[in-house]
């Protein structure tokens, strides 16, 4: 008859320590770490730009808001991009990554400073320094800088852990 008491006593203390752990860890699943607006994609947030501008200005724009133009490091980054692309009001103009050329041709850095470790270029190789998403085949393209096109912008989410 003692056992009855004290098993009722250890199981509710379970209950209690795991409703805590739940409660914890839904609390943290509900957290939005990128601003109002933004997507987040694991540890970034990235928003999409619908006003045409020249790539430093558009650069400009995206350090005000607390990040860069966007860099793309894997196929599913690129796919969110373009998803974010495809759900604008003008899906079919060209944008911005924060892609562009150095003084020698065909060697590329990212606004952010980032490694450039994926890439989705396509076959034609046009004048310019700046790298822009064509809009007909969703693959990236050399611009001129002074170019107006919409673009998108990426930063890191607000308390994420890594």
């Amino acid at each position: 008859m003692e056992l009855a008491p004290r098993l009722l006593i250890l199981l509710c203390g379970i209950t209690g320590l795991l409703t805590g752990v739940w409660s914890k860890a839904a609390i943290q699943k509900k957290e939005n770490c990128c601003p109002k607006g933004w997507t987040q994609l694991d540890c970034r947030c990235y928003i999409y730009q619908d006003r045409g501008r020249q790539f430093s200005d558009a650069e400009s724009i995206c350090n005000l808001l607390g990040g860069n133009l966007a860099s793309v490091h894997s196929a599913l980054e690129y796919a969110v991009v373009l998803e974010l692309i495809k759900k604008s009001s003008d899906s079919t103009s060209d944008v911005w990554l924060g892609l562009h050329e150095t003084i020698e041709d065909n060697a590329f850095f990212w606004t952010d400073g980032s490694n450039v470790d994926f890439t989705a270029f396509n076959s034609d190789n046009d004048a310019g320094d700046c790298i822009e998403i064509e809009f007909d085949d969703k693959l990236w393209d050399n611009d001129s800088c002074t170019d107006e096109n919409r673009f998108v912008c990426a930063r890191e989410a607000d308390q994420c852990k890594h």
